[in-house]
């Protein structure tokens, strides 16, 4: 039963990823540079980045604190909330290997930030190493003075891998 689960997960991946659209690459002007963003984006930008190397290193402890009860995770194969996102991490049926992040920009709305990376995600799904090009969208939401991560969204850029991932 799972491998048929996976199969048909990564057959959804091929699919999905075929059909994808490139999003328009924003305006150069929406692309800040570090030395542009405010104390509280750098603060996002600091967890966002935290949370890829928990990721990477399977931290689940870490990211039960991090994410929202009531998150969700949009992937090219589907849609689930956290409790399947840790099991998913921690089983290693998805290995968030190494997030190469080109651009990033933060929108804070009062209690709410939204982020949005351009990147190259290199990852291992099931038995295969992949490196697919995203724009990341990850909205947190500020709680008792924390930042808690309510939404992350993969979106597939048509667009080259940027990253040689034979060489990292």
């Amino acid at each position: 039963m799972k491998t048929l689960m996976l199969g048909l997960f990564l057959s959804t991946l091929i699919v999905q990823s075929s059909y994808a659209q490139q999003s328009p690459a924003p305006p150069t002007e929406t692309i800040k540079t570090a030395a542009s963003h405010t104390p509280e984006q750098q603060e996002v930008i600091n967890l966002s980045n935290m949370k890829w190397d928990w990721m990477a290193d399977k931290k689940v402890d870490s990211l039960e604190t991090l994410f929202d009860d009531k998150a969700m995770f949009t992937h090219m194969g589907g849609t689930w909330g956290k409790t399947q996102e840790l099991a998913t991490i921690k089983s290693g049926g998805i290995w968030y290997k190494k997030a190469f992040v080109y651009a990033v920009d933060v929108r804070i709305f009062g209690n709410t930030a939204v982020v949005l990376e351009d990147m190259d995600l290199q990852a291992v799904v099931g038995a295969h190493e992949v490196t697919n090009p995203f724009m990341v969208t990850e909205v947190y939401s500020k709680e008792n003075g924390k930042w808690k991560l309510a939404q992350l969204t993969f979106s597939h850029l048509l667009r080259p891998v940027k990253v040689n991932s034979d060489k990292n």
